[in-house]
């Protein structure tokens, strides 16, 4: 796949595609831990091409059906195992090592706004992801602070982010200062390598 950046870096996700598409190789293993509509589970079966895997976990059929559909108009579906699960059984599902692992916080965009992530859950998701990542892996938590909940799984994921050991891990919050501060922002770690 060509590494052009073909969108703009206006938003949380298209920074992480950015930096998805710098590390993400052929042959790669990756996991999309809330699969959503799809966008990001489509970026990571392109770039880890056909001898690679991802993994797109999402609790919700419509989220799993949606993003089949995309995975299948695109030609790459054979590459994603769709598993029909909360990220928290993500070491259940998967096993390392990983080049990189996405979560989108927040609600299905155009589904319930009922039904959304949740520090009881999220935070060992987050814990199992790091433990399979590959030295050099990355993940990347796009955080979504207007909805009901948010604010406290903000402050949960950003807590448990920022007692990370600065000597595995490189951590950034990446804001944009110029948008309202209800703006999606990045959260990024890097599990460092020996």
């Amino acid at each position: 796949m060509n590494k052009r950046i073909d969108e703009n870096l206006r938003g949380a996700v298209p920074l992480a595609h950015l930096f998805l598409r710098e590390r993400v190789k052929a042959g790669d293993r990756v996991v999309d831990a809330t699969s959503g509509n799809g966008r990001d589970t489509l970026l990571l079966a392109q770039l880890v091409g056909e001898g690679g895997q991802v993994w797109a976990f999402d609790l919700q059929e419509d989220a799993l059906t949606a993003t089949r559909e995309i995975l299948a108009a695109h030609g790459v579906l054979g590459r994603v195992e769709l598993v029909l699960a909360g990220h928290e059984r993500l070491a259940e599902v998967v096993d390392g090592p990983l080049a990189a692992v996405v979560f989108n916080l927040g609600y299905l965009p155009g589904g319930d706004q009922r039904i959304i992530t949740r520090p009881t859950t999220t935070l060992p998701a987050l814990a199992a992801a790091l433990g399979l990542l590959a030295p050099g892996g990355l993940l990347l938590i796009v955080i979504y602070t207007g909805h009901d909940g948010a604010r406290a799984e903000e402050e949960a994921v950003t807590g448990w982010a920022a007692g990370l050991d600065p000597r595995a891990f490189n951590v950034w919050a990446c804001r944009q200062p110029n948008r309202s501060t209800a703006a999606p922002y990045l959260v990024l770690v890097e599990k460092g390598k020996p």
